[in-house]
């Protein structure tokens, strides 16, 4: 015997709908507890509050009177005591060097000039040539000196062993002058290296005082320039 079931009465059939019912009410109640705001009671203008007076009694107030202030000292003033300087007083007075209308001026007989030192011309070509030791009666004395100078170079050459070992080897040329008084003076150098450069300045030290070249039959400076090859065999 199967059971009567009332359509009416039975909830399965609308539940989805009661479901979404009740959630949509919960989700409500949820909404209007988190947007609930509170305020503070607040008091309008004039309005007093009702606060107990826990102070007590105000104690009496009392006055002090204070000490007088003590009286200010009196400070005699000081005793001016006056001496006499019985030592004479010296005065110095102060000159100047300045010139001025009344100074005297130096007679013109008395004004010294300093001589005016004479400038150093070298001269680079001249009318008396230097002429080498040995060279003084040849007929062409500027070929003479130039291979005189050729072999005191080839004779005095000593290569240096430091350059040996380095092998170094090159041409340095040499540059000096002649002197009014026929000595080598003012030798400059130029060459591949600093020991060759030694050594070619060793050998022009070492000429023989030569006749100084004249210009106007006076002593002058001459300019010589000459180059060293050093060549290892």
């Amino acid at each position: 015997m199967k059971a009567k079931k009332i359509e009416k009465l039975q909830l399965e059939k609308n539940s989805m709908l009661y479901f979404l019912i009740g959630l949509t009410l919960v989700l409500a109640l949820i909404y209007l507890a988190l947007e609930w705001k509170t305020y503070d009671k607040s008091f309008a203008y004039g309005e007093t509050l009702n606060i107990e007076d826990d102070l007590g009694e105000i104690p009496p107030v009392t006055l002090r009177q204070l000490p007088p202030p003590p009286a200010p000292k009196v400070i005699a003033p000081p005793v001016i005591e006056v001496v006499t300087n019985d030592n004479p007083v010296i005065e110095t007075s102060i000159t100047t060097d300045e010139i001025d209308q009344n100074t005297p001026i130096m007679a013109i007989n008395t004004l010294y000039f300093d001589e005016p030192e004479e400038e150093e011309v070298i001269f680079i070509k001249v009318e008396d040539k230097p002429v080498f030791p040995g060279c003084e009666d040849a007929k062409d004395q500027t070929a003479c000196f130039q291979k005189m100078l050729q072999r005191h170079i080839q004779k005095n050459l000593s290569y240096p062993e430091a350059a040996v070992q380095m092998n170094l080897q090159g041409r340095v040329n040499v540059l000096f002058t002649i002197e009014k008084d026929g000595s080598i003076g003012n030798v400059q150098m130029r060459g591949p290296h600093k020991i060759l450069e030694k050594e070619a300045s060793r050998i022009i030290g070492t000429l023989p005082k030569m006749t100084p070249g004249k210009q106007r039959g006076k002593a002058v400076k001459v300019p010589f320039a000459v180059p060293i090859t050093f060549q290892l065999q």
